[in-house]
């Protein structure tokens, strides 16, 4: 007998994968999306449709089957923009009570939360599941809410009303990125990337965290947290691959990060009066400033998780980007 999932955040670039891999194991899809979704990168998988607000509780429970085997809550709001915060709060907090409110009440099996690496507060270094965390960097909206949807989840499975496992992934890559460093990619192929931050991170695989997302809901321990990395670089490595890859030339060093934070400083000024997103903000700045490491071996030992070589990775993506039409956008 077929698995059940519900899944929130289908329409973006974990959750479309994770879409993808569910039916590929056999399971029946149910996916939650707002109805300005584009859900054009799953159109092709079968999956049931509910449309409502992620906020509205009674609006996800009316959605959620009853004894779903699995949900998965991907849905987040990523902005570094604070104009745009309330909303991202709604979203980040509002939404995840909504879920796991309606996880218990329709007594679903198992949620799975996903969560981030940035949980634990930028700090440089190699983090694992036991390092301490930082709030020095909670003034960062996407840092806070994530953190407290976290701790919502935790609370849940404390209580005794909820069963959960929490995956905290860190930098992405692979097919289906359309916003985060797809954006890089096309513009060091447009020749139009300014200048390289000095930070650095792992590098996860996005096939493989759909993976480990299905992989915790029958392995993970109950309300524990699993961070998901893999292969670390520096962005300046990163770019500096971008470009052999395409073919293009890249900055040879990176840019100092009090260039990065004033230029932040400057255009969200500025953007205050044109109401335009900047395309670097105070927070953005912060966030890749940091050299940012993650230890993944927990989630490979307990669920199975692997990492891809950042080379094939990034290559994979430029070959998805091709064939999707959005390399030269």
């Amino acid at each position: 007998m077929s698995l059940n999932a519900f899944v929130t955040g289908a329409s973006g670039f974990v959750g479309s994968n994770l879409v993808r891999e569910l039916h590929r194991q056999g399971w029946n899809v149910s996916i939650f999306a707002r109805p300005t979704s584009s859900l054009d990168d799953i159109r092709d998988v079968p999956v049931a449709v509910h449309l409502g607000d992620l906020a509205d509780a009674d609006s996800v429970a009316r959605a959620l089957p009853q004894h779903t085997d699995a949900v998965f809550h991907v849905a987040a709001s990523t902005n570094v923009w604070s104009r745009n915060n309330a909303e991202q709060s709604r979203i980040n907090i509002a939404g995840t009570r909504s879920v796991i409110e309606a996880a218990v009440r329709k007594n679903a099996g198992r949620l799975v939360h996903t969560s981030s690496f940035t949980t634990w507060g930028l700090q440089d270094g190699l983090l694992n599941e036991h390092s301490p965390r930082t709030n020095a960097t909670d003034w960062i909206n996407y840092v806070r809410t994530k953190h407290i949807a976290q701790l919502m989840v935790k609370e849940a499975v404390d209580q005794g009303r909820l069963d959960a496992v929490i995956l905290c992934p860190a930098h992405i890559l692979g097919p289906g990125d359309r916003h985060n460093w797809s954006t890089m990619l096309r513009m060091v192929h447009r020749g139009k990337l300014p200048g390289v931050p000095p930070g650095g991170g792992s590098f996860a695989d996005v096939r493989e965290v759909a993976k480990a997302h299905i992989a915790a809901f029958s392995l993970g321990a109950k309300g524990e947290s699993y961070l998901l990395g893999g292969e670390d670089a520096t962005f300046l490595e990163l770019v500096k691959l971008a470009g052999e890859l395409l073919g293009k030339p890249v900055p040879a060093r990176v840019t100092p990060g009090w260039i990065l934070r004033s230029a932040a400083g400057i255009k969200t000024l500025l953007a205050k009066l044109t109401g335009k997103e900047p395309d670097i903000t105070p927070e953005s700045a912060v966030m890749i400033i940091h050299h940012i490491y993650c230890d993944s071996s927990r989630a490979c030992r307990e669920l199975g998780y692997r990492s891809t070589p950042i080379r094939p990775l990034l290559q994979d993506t430029i070959d998805w980007l091709w064939k999707a039409g959005i390399m030269n956008s």
